[in-house]
């Protein structure tokens, strides 16, 4: 269970966001997300294949 204490003379909505954002650096609902349903192995790496090709490309694009 995430903690967030208050600090002095900090807003609410300031401690909300540091709550959201520890919430998703746990990754609980990436988490869920991705046990509604099964996908095979190999189909996962051909797409961890596809990202990081897509992510080289954009890479090299941005030096030039």
């Amino acid at each position: 269970m995430l903690k967030i204490e208050l600090k002095e003379g900090e807003s609410i909505d300031r401690a909300l966001k540091r709550y959201k954002r520890k919430y998703r650096k746990t990754q609980v609902l990436q988490n869920i997300k991705q046990r509604e349903h099964y996908v095979k192995q190999s189909t996962q790496n051909r797409e961890m294949i596809k990202k990081a090709a897509y992510r080289q490309k954009y890479e090299l694009e941005n030096e030039e």
